[in-house]
């Protein structure tokens, strides 16, 4: 099995900042819905796993597995693109702001097919996304995002058409994902938020957009720009769930 270096080593806090968000997981309950038996590949620790119905978590990170909490779903420890899991064993399986971090997606995507038999539920980010606000300050942001995340078109070549669901990011959502803050900008200034989002342990140069950050949020320019968020409940920020249906009896 391939080891997991990069939340071996940001995935340490990952436990107090990365809180499933109770609207996000209605949504990912409801996508499983009839589904009794669910795999949840790259489980990390524990997010969104529904608690009425019986789950396995495959994950490789040792780090993330240490911060399961008590009376979480069992974990095998594992790999997308080599689940050591039987063929179609699951009703359903589901994977959560993780395709970016596999090694070899298509095949990752191919081992969900083996082992699930009626459906797959992927929450992910939608490249053709236009970003939002954080993209002036970390203009890497998109250049390095971009690419991991796959398109939508490419998860239909694989898998099947699916149904694609808007996933709309609260302006208090407790999962400290990228998206999270937006309209809570001063979070992005402090360094144990940035640790539990992935995308800044890959910047080349954080310091830069920090300190213009910190800067506009002092003399109020980026109210002056983005004051009108303040009033939105919450916004699409390109993250979608993606449902692809019952295999047996396409939907």
């Amino acid at each position: 099995m391939r080891p997991s270096p990069l939340y071996d080593q940001i995935g340490k806090g990952y436990r107090s900042l990365r809180v499933p968000d109770r609207r996000i997981s209605a949504q990912v309950i409801e996508a499983l819905d009839g589904c009794r038996r669910v795999l949840n590949v790259g489980a990390g620790a524990a997010s969104y796993e529904p608690h009425d119905r019986y789950v396995t978590a495959v994950e490789p990170s040792s780090v993330m597995i240490a911060q399961r909490p008590v009376g979480a779903a069992p974990v095998i420890r594992g790999v997308a693109q080599a689940l050591p899991i039987g063929d179609k064993s699951f009703d359903a399986a589901m994977a959560v702001l993780t395709i970016h971090h596999w090694m070899d997606i298509e095949s990752g995507l191919s081992e969900l097919t083996r082992v699930a038999r009626k459906r797959i539920a992927i929450l992910t980010w939608d490249p053709a996304h236009p970003g939002f606000w954080l993209d002036r300050y970390f203009p890497e942001i998109l250049d390095i995002d971009r690419p991991l995340f796959p398109a939508i078109a490419m998860l239909e070549q694989h898998l099947g058409l699916c149904k694609s669901v808007v996933v709309p990011i609260p302006h208090d959502c407790t999962d400290g994902f990228l998206g999270a803050y937006w309209r809570r900008p001063e979070a992005y200034l402090r360094a144990d938020v940035r640790a539990a989002i992935s995308t800044f342990s890959r910047l080349s140069d954080i310091e830069t957009g920090l300190s213009k950050l910190r800067a506009d949020l002092a003399a109020g320019h980026w109210r002056q720009r983005n004051g009108h968020l303040v009033q939105l409940h919450q916004l699409d920020l390109g993250y979608r769930l993606l449902i692809f249906h019952d295999f047996d009896n396409p939907q």
